[in-house]
């Protein structure tokens, strides 16, 4: 019998195979799976199934031989609901910084953008977002004077959310460092040290410089920073632009240039 089998082309075995999944389940019960919710697949096809039924599979055919793919596809993400570490309250609004609950002060999230720190969509226009106050109304809830009392761990939560509510409203109170910061969500980063060969740009900026150092008034002084801020937006406008185009390039070239204006700009302040 052995030898009978061994000597079968393999075509006959697949042509039998063949016939016996064409049988209606109620004459060959022994053919069904032992999951109804997939499909019989033959065992010569099983290593392409993958959709999106549970990691184990066993088929059954020809009484006693057995057939298994113990992981046909991967399973689907599991998601778990955020809460609080001290009294497990789910949260009642997002970003989830702080308990309203308990009132303790939660670790740092960094999926949590700063865009949504503060409760805004992710646009570089922020002109009629009032981002002091709402930096102020994290600041009563976050700062660490404020959880003095409590334990060494909600400290240091406080310390880090505080420090990251500071760094978000710097960031994005600020045209060029908020253009950088759009650029990075984007994966896009700036590199600090390249600079711009554009000979007319850098002989403005000589010149403009020279009129910061040999100002001797606030009156001039205040006149300087007036004309960069102008430049600064308007740079920052093309910036917009480009980024709505989604073409990082330029907008990467545009950022070069008003690093130049924000540091005129800087210097003017100091000197003030």
């Amino acid at each position: 019998m052995t030898n009978k089998l061994l000597s079968t082309p393999l075509s006959s075995f697949f042509k039998f195979r063949r016939t016996l999944t064409s049988i209606p389940q109620r004459l060959s019960p022994h053919l069904k799976p032992q999951s109804s919710s997939p499909p019989f697949v033959p065992p010569y096809d099983i290593d392409n199934l993958c959709d999106g039924y549970p990691t184990s599979y066993y088929y059954s055919s020809l009484g006693s031989l057995r057939f298994c793919r113990k992981s046909l596809c991967s399973k689907p993400e599991e998601k778990f609901q955020i809460t609080c570490w001290n009294c497990h309250d789910v949260p009642q609004s997002a970003p989830f910084l702080f308990c309203q609950s308990c009132r303790c002060v939660q670790p740092v999230d960094h999926s949590i953008d700063y865009f949504e720190i503060f409760g805004t969509e992710k646009k570089y226009d922020v002109e009629g977002i009032n981002l002091e106050g709402k930096y102020k109304e994290w600041q009563k809830k976050l700062h660490p004077d404020l959880v003095h009392s409590k334990s060494q761990k909600e400290k240091d939560f406080a310390a880090e959310q505080s420090g990251r509510v500071i760094d978000a409203y710097r960031t994005l109170s600020k045209p060029l460092s908020r253009a950088i910061y759009m650029l990075k969500l984007e994966g896009v980063e700036i590199d600090e040290e390249q600079t711009i060969s554009d000979p007319e740009l850098l002989a403005e900026i000589m010149e403009i410089r020279e009129e910061v150092e040999e100002a001797t008034n606030s009156e001039a002084l205040n006149h300087i920073r007036s004309q960069m801020q102008e430049k600064l937006q308007n740079w920052s406008n093309a910036f917009a632009d480009a980024f709505e185009r989604r073409d990082f390039e330029e907008a990467k070239n545009v950022i070069r240039r008003m690093r130049y204006y924000s540091r005129v700009i800087e210097e003017v302040v100091k000197k003030l």
